[in-house]
């Protein structure tokens, strides 16, 4: 086992390639080269590219629930969903592809899941039973993961040059003067992200409202 060499720096390492090189091309034998050794040695704390994987999106989590831990205690659950999803989606795009290796994962620290008690607890307080209250982190959950997917990879293809998804080329295509609609839903779907994600969470915390009782 390469002396210093922990879990820990290995996640690093993995976030840093993933930061420089995309998921595509996230390797163990990238990782270990990174941290300048041979991938045998990363075997000693992570046995595969998936493993590797999981722990890295394990360590974004922990992330979220050390912010999520942080409100006050007195916060309610309409605002503490509203900094789930906008926490999460922070975080998610503090790194290239975050929001596919944050997918699909499985959690390899069982102190991320013991942090989720409280919030589990709040809800039900307020008035939810606990099936609801998983109907509705799953509803803003798979929204957050979803949107950040889309956000990313068309992020990344503007920032390679592509300009199929810029508005001025949507309007060209469609700005015929026969489908006026079309050319007016340009902006909506495609304008401001930020903008676009509050009011939707918003819209999903409306529709989370109506499960309570």
């Amino acid at each position: 086992m390469a002396r210093g060499l922990t879990k820990a720096k290995i996640v690093q390492a993995g976030l840093d390639v993933l930061d420089e090189a995309g998921l595509d091309r996230l390797t163990v034998r990238a990782v270990a080269a990174r941290l300048g050794v041979q991938a045998p040695a990363l075997y000693w704390h992570v046995r595969d590219r998936q493993q590797l994987v999981d722990e890295m999106a394990t360590e974004l989590w922990r992330q979220l629930v050390g912010e999520l831990a942080a409100l006050p205690e007195e916060t309610g659950w309409q605002d503490g969903m509203r900094a789930f999803a906008t926490s999460a989606r922070r975080i998610l795009l503090s790194h290239r592809d975050g929001a596919k290796v944050f997918t699909g994962t499985y959690l390899t620290d069982t102190e991320v899941l013991r942090a989720q008690e409280e919030p589990l607890a709040r809800m039900i307080a307020q008035g939810f039973s606990l099936a609801n209250v998983m109907r509705g982190y799953s509803l803003v959950y798979c929204f957050v993961a979803g949107f950040c997917i889309e956000e990313q990879a068309v992020a990344q293809a503007a920032g390679a040059g592509d300009e199929r998804f810029t508005l001025e080329r949507r309007a060209e295509r469609v700005g015929d003067g026969q489908t006026p609609l079309v050319l007016q839903a340009g902006p909506e779907l495609f304008g401001d992200p930020d903008a676009r994600f509050d009011d939707l969470v918003g819209v999903l915390i409306d529709a989370v409202d109506r499960m309570r009782g």
